[in-house]
């Protein structure tokens, strides 16, 4: 049975950063999201992983963020190790987080994403050009989701922005590097 838990970064920064690099390839350091990711720090209060049996096969990695000022949490990357793909492993522990997300009191999530797939879990795609990300992004793949928001509270707009203690982000990064290459 797979458990969706929260991230422990000693237990599992490795491992995700393994199953990115899997998954993903070198590729995926070029996209606009991982702009989005450089400047914040991920959230293991927010973040969930799939857990079988110990071994970590999936992950929905949690960012804060601001869209024109409004406090807001940005998910992904969305990895599921290759055996497990297909099988809602992936739906399964973006829906531990995005509870996660509502339980911690947060408003709204956004993620940039397939809108086939993430419509499902009640991601909207966004008006083209009402979020701008530090740089090209496909408008038809950037979408939003309430979570304590009501249904008439409107969806954020604007420039997306990093929190004040975005530094943070750089140690982060550098503790799972450095993990990572402890453990090679």
């Amino acid at each position: 049975m797979i458990i969706y838990d929260r991230e422990i970064p000693d237990r599992d920064g490795y491992a995700i950063e393994r199953l990115f690099d899997s998954t993903f390839g070198p590729g995926h350091f070029a996209k606009t999201a991982e702009r989005v990711r450089e400047y914040s720090y991920s959230m293991p209060e927010i973040t969930r992983v799939g857990l079988l049996n110990g071994k970590l096969i999936a992950v929905c990695r949690v960012w804060p963020i601001f869209i024109g000022g409004v406090p807001t949490l940005f998910y992904g990357p969305i990895a599921v190790a290759p055996d497990y793909q297909g099988g809602k492993v992936g739906r399964s522990v973006t829906e531990a987080s995005l509870e996660a997300g509502a339980a911690s009191g947060h408003k709204f999530a956004c993620l940039i994403g397939a809108p086939a797939y993430f419509g499902r879990m009640g991601f909207e795609v966004q008006p083209f050009g009402s979020i701008e990300f530090p740089g090209p992004q496909d408008p038809s793949r950037v979408m939003l989701r309430r979570l304590n928001a009501s249904s008439d509270e409107p969806y954020p707009t604007g420039k997306v922005t990093f929190p004040r203690d975005a530094r943070r982000a750089e140690a982060t990064q550098k503790a799972y590097l450095q993990r990572a290459m402890w453990e090679e």
